[in-house]
């Protein structure tokens, strides 16, 4: 995909099989840095390659990837480097989102957004669906709707920074959404807030929703089995 036309943006969740924690300190050690040597090497192919620890918070995700790069066969290809290693026998995929940037329909611009990650500690990710009566609504509806929702994301939340992605035709959902954020607390008052405005009324499915915290593979690795945690407690 050239530069003008967009970016693929995709989120990959891992689960890891309770059993796998019974393997040895040794076996398990090896197999986490197997995995993330590959996420480490592939690194420099995309745009960004970012993981987000779950752990502890939904019971069926421990951590995932966010993918950003212009060339589609990147995803394929380190999923296929991933699941050469020995921890992908331990692992499950239970979500994995697909997307792509385009200009958006509701601003002034031309080129497709580019996603730049702002390094914010949290991310919130979640598939989007509007319900069809949205897209009968003449155009100045919908952009006197969308209008008043970006103007309060913009205005009232400026340390939560919004990356929309489009899905249609290549995924279930129409959207993915992202939030980089300081506090989950503060997208959940952002979320509240935006229940009043008209466009919310379109919605027909925003869940699940995820709340990740970001973190070098290694640490989000380490936490599937605490033995990082573990030696410095002890250390």
């Amino acid at each position: 995909m050239s530069d003008d036309a967009g970016q693929y943006i995709a989120y990959t969740f891992f689960r890891a099989d309770p059993a796998w924690r019974r393997l040895p300190v040794e076996e398990r050690a090896a197999a986490k840095d197997a995995f993330a040597e590959v996420v480490e090497d592939f690194a420099p192919r995309f745009e960004s390659l970012r993981t987000y620890s779950t752990s502890g918070v939904r019971p069926e995700t421990d951590f995932f990837l966010w993918k950003i790069t212009n060339r589609y066969d990147d995803l394929g290809e380190l999923g296929a480097a991933l699941n050469a290693t020995a921890l992908a026998g331990w692992l499950e995929t239970p979500y994995s989102y697909l997307g792509t940037t385009r200009a958006s329909e509701y601003t002034s611009a031309r080129k497709a957004r580019k996603i730049v990650p702002k390094g914010s500690p949290y991310l919130v990710v979640y598939p989007f669906v509007k319900l069809r009566p949205w897209y009968a609504l003449p155009e100045a509806d919908r952009q006197r709707a969308m209008a008043e929702h970006i103007q309060i994301g913009r205005e009232e939340f400026p340390t939560i920074h919004n990356h929309t992605t489009y899905s249609f035709g290549i995924d279930d959902q129409e959207f993915m959404t992202a939030f980089e954020c300081d506090e989950p607390a503060d997208f959940m008052h952002l979320m509240l807030r935006l229940r009043d405005s008209e466009a919310s009324r379109y919605t027909e499915r925003d869940t699940p929703i995820f709340v990740g915290q970001g973190m070098p593979v290694r640490e989000a690795l380490g936490r599937l089995d605490g033995v990082a945690s573990l030696v410095e407690q002890h250390g």
